[in-house]
């Protein structure tokens, strides 16, 4: 009587004997097919890289020619709220335009990130003042169905779905003629001799190349190319959390009004009766909240506050992200022991952390909180804020985007250049919007006038912006 084989040993039987598995079956492929296959398909080949030695005890990185991905009127690094805004924006003005973003999918924190309210989106008065690429972003999750929520109902945010943004920024990629690599990292800077910014460096499956361009806007949200090329930057701390989504629920315990993380606000919400005083918009403990509404039904997402950490360190970073996670399962497991919430469970976590700031630009302007709280207006404003928390709604200048000595790069996003209790309401999404566009506006600018960033007319893209729909106050 023959012997069964397990499946292992069949497996290796069979490897022994012919070698490859056809796709999806056991079956073995013959060695004939084998060498066919491998002379169709294959191709034996050795890279050019020159890798790192060891020379006594000393890692060195042997110099090196990168090979030019792509030559570019402006480069936008990153493809989170501001970059995307950044590149639609420049696109729209006809010139040539390749956008770089380190994961799988745009949108940055407001898609990977799943911090899905729109806010600070009203003044104190609960109208509406930012408009511009954000109201365009809202128009589009409008008409999609679960594609966003609490539209015109001021203090309430709007809030929308990660995955109807992930959707419409590829449509909008796809159809716009930009040139996007996705998961490919910016990790350096490229320098010409005079100090300017002539493009960056990408590590990705394909190795390390560069990309040359006219302008650079970075948008990184940590400003990893303007530190890489030399730019002053003060580096800050702040609350690194991990958002996350719970599926098959009834309850509401947070406040979806203006000004979200936890300071007084006059606006409260409580979706069932019985939860609780809500806990204003994100979390700082794994006490069994149930978040706040989303537009698919009977999903919250729930905001983490998370420790002040250093979102510059690897090693912090990892620790946070693994703790994140253990917590954000232990709440759910809490939330299923409150009667009526037996069947809660954890749709998903975010994948990118919760990162606020770290690298605030030393710019040729520095927006400061006394001059939001006074009211101060500007010769050069081209975005407006939201009133947050205790602070009034606010004006922001050019000189934010622009370094205070780096030429040929623009910031835009949460790394730009403003105090840090300024910062801490520029880095939220429809500010990153605002920024967004006014850099994208700014570097087609460039290349149509043949200027430097900080000598654009501001007039020009005043006038831009207005066109486009953006409120300036």
């Amino acid at each position: 009587m023959a012997k069964k084989l397990t499946r292992r040993e069949l497996m290796q039987h069979s490897v022994a004997a012919g070698g490859l598995f056809a796709a999806g079956s056991l079956m073995p492929v013959s060695p004939a097919l084998a060498n066919q296959a491998s002379q169709d398909g294959a191709e034996i080949t050795q890279t050019d890289r020159s890798p790192a030695v060891l020379d006594h005890d000393k890692v060195v990185q042997p110099r090196r020619e990168l090979p030019v991905l792509k030559k570019t009127g402006v480069l936008v690094v990153g493809g989170g709220p501001a970059g995307t805004a950044a590149a639609f924006s420049a696109k729209r003005m006809g010139v040539d335009v390749t956008l770089v973003e380190r994961y799988g999918y745009l949108g940055g924190l407001a898609t990977g990130g799943l911090v899905l309210g729109i806010f600070p989106l009203y003044d104190r008065n609960n109208k509406q003042v930012i408009f511009g690429f954000t109201e365009e972003m809202m128009k589009k999750l409008d008409v999609m169905k679960y594609g966003i929520i609490d539209r015109h109902k001021a203090p309430v945010y709007p809030t929308f779905d990660a995955e109807a943004m992930k959707y419409i920024l590829a449509d909008m990629t796809l159809s716009s003629g930009i040139t996007a690599f996705l998961d490919c990292w910016g990790v350096d800077a490229i320098v010409d001799g005079r100090g300017a910014v002539r493009g960056a460096v990408f590590e990705s499956k394909s190795g390390r190349q560069a990309i040359l361009a006219d302008i650079v806007i970075d948008c990184s949200g940590d400003g990893d190319i303007y530190a890489a090329a030399g730019a002053a930057f003060e580096k800050v701390k702040h609350n690194i959390g991990l958002i996350s989504r719970i599926g098959n629920i009834e309850e509401v315990d947070m406040a979806p009004g203006r000004g979200s993380e936890g300071l007084p606000r006059e606006h409260t919400f409580v979706g069932k009766i019985g939860t609780g005083r809500p806990s204003m918009g994100r979390v700082s403990d794994f006490n069994g909240h149930a978040g706040n509404s989303t537009p698919a039904p009977h999903v919250n997402w729930l905001n983490m506050a998370g420790p002040v950490g250093d979102a510059l360190d690897v090693e912090n970073l990892t620790e946070l992200e693994l703790r994140h996670r253990l917590g954000t399962w232990n709440n759910v497991e809490k939330l299923q022991k409150k009667p009526g919430n037996e069947k809660v469970y954890l749709t998903e976590t975010a994948p990118q952390l919760g990162v606020r700031l770290s690298r605030l630009l030393d710019g040729a302007k520095k927006l400061t909180y006394a001059e939001i709280q006074s009211g101060a207006k500007f010769k050069d404003v081209i975005g407006y804020s939201g009133a947050y928390a205790l602070a009034p709604e606010f004006q922001i200048p050019y000189g934010c985007l622009v370094p205070s000595k780096l030429e040929n790069l623009l910031a835009a996003g949460r790394c730009i250049s403003a105090e840090f209790k300024v910062a801490d309401i520029t880095r939220l999404i429809p500010v990153c919007w605002a920024t967004g566009q006014a850099a994208g506006l700014a570097a087609a600018l460039c290349i149509q006038d043949n200027v430097k960033p900080r000598n654009v007319s501001v007039a020009k893209l005043q006038k831009l912006l207005h066109e486009q729909g953006a409120y300036l106050g």
